[in-house]
């Protein structure tokens, strides 16, 4: 699996990564950390959520 770290990545490890399929994990486990699936749809109402800021405090 290939995996892919965000743009907007600061370069510390500290993000998630994602790789196709819709699977994300914690970068800086590398290959011990738990895999996460989702279904692309969620995956796409999640990203959508975010970016309309619905999770803003």
């Amino acid at each position: 699996m290939e995996w892919h770290k965000s743009s907007y990545s600061s370069g510390t490890g500290n993000c998630v990564e994602v790789a196709p399929g819709v699977h994300v994990r914690d970068s800086k486990l590398g290959e011990a950390s738990p895999v996460l699936m989702v279904y692309e749809s969620g995956w796409t109402a999640f990203t959508a959520a975010l970016k309309s800021n619905q999770f803003d405090a």
